[in-house]
């Protein structure tokens, strides 16, 4: 069976994409920091029948992050999919006005260090095989400038910027990458259900064309 592997596994998101692809047919390994969150969601997917293991490992502990990609791939096989999608509402969040050289690393550290150790990772594997798909996720911000979001937008920016040159770089390789930014608050407004985003993570599997792909919710 393929494997994906999701990094910053919760309730939402998270769980949605492993419904996804766990219907598809693929086994899922969920990855987050704490294992007892991640026992109770293996069991809820287990029980809608996908087959699911946690891996608890922080984002911003590289040596864990590594470790953890490392047992998925010994306890699972080739990671054919990897997903990057952490989330910390607990950091500081700083206007552009507010920035400073600390805001602005803690969510540098967050995103953007987080997902190239999650991706190098896996990365070297997928290209000896000349097969893999890695999809990040970030919000909106990265694409479309918020005054609200000032370091989490220049730390999500960088992340696409990122993304983006390594689907270009990695393409001819076997590789895609793929950006999917959400513009929308997931589960507080219309049109922003779980279940209105997920199916495009499955076109970023599915579509070697794509490199990018926005969700905003359809104005009525």
């Amino acid at each position: 069976m393929p494997v994906i592997a999701i990094v910053g596994a919760g309730p939402g998101m998270g769980a949605g994409i492993a419904r996804l692809f766990g219907k598809q047919g693929f086994e899922v390994a969920l990855i987050s920091r704490t294992q007892s969150k991640l026992d109770e969601l293996v069991a809820t997917l287990k029980a809608e029948g996908i087959t699911a293991r946690g891996f608890a490992a922080d984002v911003l502990d590289r040596t864990s992050m590594r470790a953890a990609l490392v047992e998925v791939r010994e306890s699972m096989g080739a990671i054919d999919v990897l997903e990057f999608s952490p989330a910390d509402p607990s950091l500081p969040r700083q206007s552009p006005l507010e920035v400073t050289v600390e805001g602005a690393q803690s969510q540098l550290d967050f995103y953007m260090h987080g997902a190239i150790a999650a991706v190098q990772s896996v990365l070297p594997d997928m290209i000896e095989r000349g097969d893999g798909t890695i999809i990040v996720t970030t919000g909106g911000s990265s694409v479309f400038p918020n005054a609200v979001f000032g370091n989490i937008a220049l730390a999500a920016a960088a992340v696409r910027n990122w993304t983006l040159s390594l689907n270009a770089a990695a393409q001819d390789k076997g590789v895609h990458v793929v950006h999917i930014a959400i513009n929308a608050w997931i589960g507080n407004q219309p049109g922003a259900e779980i279940t209105d985003i997920t199916p495009l993570y499955w076109q970023a599997y599915s579509d070697s064309a794509v490199s990018e792909l926005v969700f905003s919710p359809a104005v009525s």
